[in-house]
C-alpha cells in the first residue's frame, strides 16, 4: 500500500477491526517514511457472470437494471425498499453461487419473476406481461388461474425450481 502523504511503498498496519456489520476490514496504517496515519478498507470483490441475451449477446450483470425492473413492476405497490433490495441480494447470491461464468438473460428473468411472486403477485403479474409477452387478455386470465390454483405456502408450483432452470439453460448452451 502506498502512502498517500508521500508516495513511499511500506506502510505498517496498527489497527484492524471489522467493519460495515462485517462485510468490510478497517485498517489503520502509518507509513514508515514519513510517519503519517491513515485509513484504509478492505472489501471481498466478487465477480458476478456475464449474461447471454437472446441475440446471443453479452454483458455485464447489472445489479442497478435488476433493481430497476423490480421496481417499475412494483410502482405503486406496497412493498418497501427493504424488501426490493433483499430481493436484489437473493438473486444475486443465486447467481453468485451457480459459480457459472454466464448465465441466460431467460433464467434472471425466471428469478425476478419467483422474488416478484413472494413479494407482490400484482407486480409478478405486470413483470410476466412484459417478460412473457403476453399477446391478449386470455393470457393474463392464464396467468391469474395459475396463481389462485398454486396454493399460498408453495413455492414450487408453476415456476421451474431454480436448479432445473440452471440445468436447463446449461443444455441449451452445451447444444
Amino acid at each position: 500500500m502506498y502512502c498517500p502523504f508521500c508516495g513511499h511503498v511500506e506502510t505498517k498496519v496498527t489497527d484492524s477491526r471489522l467493519a460495515a456489520e462485517g462485510q468490510q476490514i478497517r485498517r489503520r496504517r502509518e507509513c514508515l517514511k514519513c510517519g503519517e496515519r491513515f485509513t484504509t478498507f478492505e472489501t471481498a470483490e466478487l465477480v458476478m457472470p456475464q449474461v447471454v441475451k437472446s441475440d446471443r449477446t453479452r454483458e455485464p450483470f447489472d445489479e442497478a437494471k435488476l433493481r430497476s425492473g423490480m421496481q417499475k413492476a412494483l410502482e405503486k405497490r406496497p412493498v418497501g425498499n427493504d424488501a426490493i433490495d433483499a430481493a436484489v441480494a437473493h438473486i444475486s447470491h443465486k447467481l453468485r453461487s451457480l459459480g457459472e461464468r454466464e448465465v441466460p438473460a431467460r433464467l434472471i428473468g425466471e428469478l425476478v419473476m419467483e422474488e416478484l411472486r413472494h413479494l407482490d403477485e400484482v407486480a409478478y403479474v405486470r413483470f410476466a406481461s412484459v417478460y412473457r409477452s403476453f399477446q391478449d387478455v386470455e393470457a393474463f386470465h392464464e396467468e391469474i388461474a395459475r396463481l389462485k390454483r398454486r396454493p399460498r405456502g408453495d413455492e414450487s408450483a408453476g415456476q421451474l425450481s431454480f436448479l432445473e432452470a440452471a440445468a436447463k439453460s446449461g443444455r441449451k448452451r452445451g447444444s
